[in-house]
């Protein structure tokens, strides 16, 4: 097939997660519901954090900014797929779909770069303590979220300047539910040597180099805990990064094994209910993870939920006040 020039008006078709229409109603309330649940619940996360005087320290920041990042990552991709399904169409345009792309890389990365630096927090708040507020000060931790965006943006650029130098085939079909840069790869005609070198370099890279850092802090933790000689002081030490652990290895694990499928001889719907977990369940998860398991949170959300009901019985005192003035 003979490659086709990119325009504005070009448009790509994304296959979604199935044809069959009896599966469609039950597909839109799904992810509406889970989408609604995820940006509902992350923002609940910042709005307790944020109103919270004793919450504001470096893991709550951070937690605050995973939380963004989540909302920011899921609305990247869930809000056209439930369109797409309302609509029964499956058209995006090559503006759009990039634009998807790199949304999707900029906050993947972002989460990527904020459990690492989490790690970092758990591993001087146990490892360090009597240098903690030394070494994680405000001017820190600022700036650490925005290098984190910053390497974040820089890797999104690389990727989509790599992908407009490829013309694509006539066959624009992406058998996904949104503008993935590997089935983008797929589909260009030109030679994607470079592209590929360079996708599994920065992806080595960004998979690697974080990683490798969560283990030495957890392995570091871990020591320290271990020489703690009271139960109650390790329990303390653990609470501390308890809920870290699980939403590192619920995000790291979902994407090796996104990866794998994506690899290996896997047929496309398995790799695309991989891809679910990753980019909807996980984000959906960890307001459940970081606030259950958390006494501090569940404490801040019920003073914000005693402020709310206390506002609202005010204004519905206020409503029958003025009302019982204006009959007398």
């Amino acid at each position: 097939m003979k490659p086709e020039n990119m325009s504005d008006t070009t448009t790509f078709v994304l296959l979604g997660l199935s044809d069959d229409p009896h599966l469609q109603p039950i597909l839109f309330e799904l992810f509406l519901s889970m989408y609604l649940v995820t940006v509902l619940g992350n923002l609940l996360i910042i709005l307790v954090i944020s109103n919270d005087q004793h919450l504001h320290s470096p893991m709550y920041f951070f937690l605050s900014n995973l939380s963004l990042s989540d909302i920011c990552f899921t609305s990247s991709m869930v809000p056209k797929m439930i369109m797409d399904i309302s609509t029964h169409s499956r058209d995006i345009s090559y503006v759009s779909c990039l634009t998807q792309m790199s949304l999707f890389i900029i906050f993947g990365c972002m989460d990527d770069m904020l459990l690492t630096v989490m790690a970092y927090d758990c591993f001087v708040a146990i490892c360090l303590p009597l240098r903690y507020n030394v070494i994680m000060s405000p001017k820190v931790y600022w700036l650490l979220v925005l290098f984190a965006f910053l390497i974040s943006v820089l890797v999104a650029l690389l990727y989509t300047s790599a992908t407009l130098q490829l013309s694509f085939c006539i066959n624009l079909e992406i058998p996904h539910f949104f503008c993935e840069l590997n089935h983008l790869l797929k589909l260009a005609c030109a030679d994607i040597l470079i592209n590929n070198i360079l996708v599994y370099f920065i992806t080595g890279v960004l998979g690697i180099v974080p990683f490798s850092g969560i283990i030495f802090s957890y392995t570091q933790i871990v020591s320290s805990i271990l020489k703690i000689s009271s139960a109650g002081g390790k329990y303390k030490a653990f609470s501390v990064c308890g809920s870290h652990i699980i939403t590192t290895s619920l995000f790291y694990g979902t994407s090796f094994g996104v990866y794998l499928s994506s690899t290996g001889a896997q047929s496309p719907g398995k790799t695309v209910i991989a891809s679910v977990i990753y980019t909807v369940v996980t984000p959906m998860m960890n307001p459940f993870i970081y606030s259950l398991r958390n006494k501090d949170m569940l404490r801040a959300l019920g003073k914000l939920i005693c402020r709310i009901a206390s506002f609202h019985l005010y204004l519905r005192c206020l409503y029958y006040w003025s009302k019982s003035k204006r009959n007398t």
